[in-house]
């Protein structure tokens, strides 16, 4: 009792010195995250900024400036440009990304579903071997893809982009995570005691126990279709099957012959930007929930 006495008085605060508040040591923190916010953020504010200078405002003030107002007139030439070909690209992304990731999304979680409650002979060497696919660069597989889609003479097809993007090991990895976390192997066997067929099951149950860390995955894969680049570039040469990512690409690269294509690029470049935003902030209710679904197994 004396050594817990005293082991309690010698951290008990001392009358008349001031005691340490404890945001101070949370000052050091604060500065690192935001600069490393500030460092992220400055190629956002230059786009920005960039996207409503003329072209000659552009090549003629400092990047990081602002300068007269154009961003109206600059949107006006974008869509005006080539008869409209960039609203073509930005609905081919949409079209690629969003029927892309839904369909992607639900093949995972039916994987996912499968690995994680059903128990058969080989399940841990498939879920190894999906484990070495997310390993595998997008760069290495673009000439295999390319070379098979050849074979069925599908290359330069919305197809050729389109179903490669619907299969992600990645997704699948995911979604085993999230059903072994969300999903009680309990209501599984109650659902079968009363008669339920396995697809009832997971159509009517395991989904919507899933559905908050699904759109999680739908989340990752609309954003890495959406960015895909390499894939469209192999299998496309008709520029209407161009997505954004690639058609701004295009223009970029045309320059040097073509000056006021540099400011269109960029603001094709902004304009791009907002569907993933406008998906992030829809969704992020459900995403928050996702994330924390799989980060405790029940």
């Amino acid at each position: 009792m004396t050594l817990l006495t005293r082991t309690e008085g010698a951290h008990a605060p001392v009358p008349g010195r001031p005691r340490r508040g404890p945001g101070l040591s949370a000052v050091p923190a604060f500065v690192f995250m935001a600069l490393v916010a500030g460092y992220m953020l400055l190629p956002v504010y230059w786009l920005l900024v960039s996207a409503t200078k003329s072209q000659g405002d552009l090549v003629s003030t400092p990047g990081l400036l602002l300068a007269d107002w154009h961003l109206g007139e600059n949107l006006s030439a974008l869509f005006a440009q080539q008869d409209g070909v960039y609203a073509r690209w930005l609905l081919n992304s949409l079209a690629y990304a969003g029927a892309g990731a839904a369909i992607g999304t639900l093949l995972a979680a039916m994987a996912g579903y499968a690995l994680a409650v059903y128990r058969f002979k080989g399940r841990e060497a498939v879920f190894s071997v999906i484990l070495g696919g997310v390993l595998v660069p997008a760069t290495a597989l673009a000439l295999p893809l390319f070379l098979l889609f050849a074979e069925v003479d599908a290359t330069n097809t919305f197809w050729s982009v389109f179903l490669p993007s619907v299969v992600s090991p990645f997704s699948v990895y995911l979604a085993r995570i999230f059903a072994a976390a969300s999903i009680p192997e309990e209501v599984i066997e109650a659902a079968r005691i009363d008669g339920a067929g396995e697809w009832t099951i997971f159509r009517t149950i395991a989904l919507r126990m899933m559905s908050p860390a699904l759109v999680t995955v739908f989340l990752f894969q609309f954003v890495v279709i959406w960015n895909n680049f390499l894939l469209p570039l192999i299998m496309l040469q008709d520029e209407r099957l161009y997505p954004v990512t690639l058609g701004l690409f295009t223009w970029q690269s045309q320059t040097s012959r073509v000056p006021e294509l540099q400011t269109l690029t960029l603001v094709g470049a902004l304009v791009s930007v907002v569907p993933i935003v406008l998906t992030f902030l829809l969704l992020q209710r459900y995403w928050r929930a996702g994330l924390a679904a799989g980060a405790v197994k029940s």
